[in-house]
């Protein structure tokens, strides 16, 4: 029998021990790389959070924005920003002037996260109207904060004009309506007497007419408002729409004992809607009628001054206090509570009136004085001369020429 000689345990250890020799090397490595990887990170995000640069595409981002926007660190100074910026008095390389925006700059550089409030500020370092302007801030870095600007003024200002004029038209209507209600309830009542029936049937007929009135005029502003531009715009002659305005109050001057009395420079021309524009000048009528003493007169004068059209309306009434005069083109703001009860005014025609302006380029003047009158002035941009007559182009301009050279009326019309 031959025995076979036994491995020495030692020889099969030596490979394994060599296995776990190169495992235990890789480890070491890959933990050292690890080491030396978090060590570079947490180095580059230290320098990030405390490096002062502006990252890069900051600036070019900033340079497309139309809001004003800009980037400030710890000490508020201003290291970008986007060209609408100076608007609100923001420079490169100054700190930032605004106490409110330093504080919100702070909270969301403290917080790590965005902050949005809306902050009343002023435009530039004069004494300019402060504007409401919606604010964001976020930090992008440990010391940098990227503050973004809109100004809110005009949005949160019509909101505030479109709820005064839903609350405003709401309290006008509730009136007529509820009279031609009472009123309805009387006839009903009184059916057996035809004097009283009657008597509550024509008033009843007059707070229908107002509310008539007051609707049309509602729906005539809300136009104004709410169209972008004028429909029917072409050349209009001042002279047509003038003589158009007076014409249709004709009657309301009769039954008032006022004379209207127009004059002025003939021959002048605007661009715009007529039908607008022959609205406007007659509520001007409308309201110096109303306004007017029995026997007096109502002036309508028409003159030249540069290349702007005025028309002006002059009555010889109560006049307006100077506390008031900012006042008049407010919806439904009446100069005389009871003189406009009586005459069934809506206290639109003035605001219908500084819209319709607006809308042709021009603007509304007004002078006044308490028991002495008003003058409003209606200015518009004057337009060349349409050629009506194409025989006679030179002679219909050399006649608007001096015409335009006399600053009083050339011509007294009473009607």
């Amino acid at each position: 029998m031959k025995w076979k000689a036994r491995p020495y345990a030692g020889d099969m250890e030596q490979p394994q021990l060599a296995l776990l020799s190169l495992l235990a090397g890789v480890l070491i490595g890959a933990t050292v790389v690890g080491l030396i990887a978090g060590a570079l990170r947490a180095r580059h995000r230290s320098l990030a959070e405390t490096s002062v640069d502006v990252p890069e595409g900051v600036d070019a981002m900033l340079g497309a924005m139309d809001d004003p926007a800009f980037v400030c660190d710890m000490s508020s100074t201003v290291l970008a920003l986007s060209p609408a910026a100076a608007v609100f008095g923001v420079q490169a390389g100054e700190v930032v002037a605004s106490e409110e925006l330093k504080r919100v700059a702070r909270v969301a550089r403290d917080t790590g996260a965005g902050v949005s409030e809306n902050l009343r500020l002023r435009r530039g370092t004069g004494p300019a109207e402060a504007r409401l302007v919606a604010v964001r801030a976020t930090p992008i870095s440990g010391r940098l904060t990227l503050l973004v600007l809109r100004d809110i003024t005009e949005r949160e200002r019509v909101e505030e004009m479109r709820r005064d004029f839903v609350a405003n038209t709401s309290h006008e209507l509730k009136t007529p309506v509820g009279a031609v209600s009472l009123l309805a309830e009387a006839i009903e009542s009184a059916a057996d007497d035809p004097e009283q029936v009657r008597h509550f049937a024509a008033r009843m007929q007059a707070e229908v007419a107002r509310l008539s009135a007051l609707v049309n005029r509602i729906l005539s502003l809300s136009r104004l408002q709410a169209s972008e531009e004028l429909r029917d715009v072409r050349d209009v002659s001042i002279d047509e729409v003038v003589t158009a305005a007076v014409e249709a109050h004709t009657v309301q001057a009769d039954s008032a004992q006022v004379v209207v009395v127009r004059g002025g420079t003939k021959g002048l021309w605007v661009r715009g809607e007529p039908q607008i524009l022959t609205e406007a000048i007659g509520n001007l009528v409308a309201n110096a009628i109303a306004y007017s003493p029995q026997g007096s007169k109502v002036g309508v004068g028409i003159k030249l001054d540069g290349d702007v059209v005025e028309i002006a309306v002059t009555d010889r009434g109560i006049g307006i206090p100077e506390s008031d005069q900012h006042r008049v083109f407010e919806r439904f703001y009446r100069a005389d509570q009871a003189r406009s009860r009586r005459t069934g005014g809506t206290g639109l025609g003035l605001s219908i009136v500084k819209h319709a302006v607006q809308r042709h380029g021009g603007e509304v003047r007004l002078w006044s004085r308490p028991d002495r009158g008003s003058t409003f002035t209606i200015r518009l941009p004057l337009s060349e001369t349409p050629d009506l007559d194409i025989a006679r182009p030179k002679q219909r301009r050399k006649g608007r020429k001096a015409a335009a050279s006399s600053p009083v009326p050339v011509k007294e019309d009473i009607v």
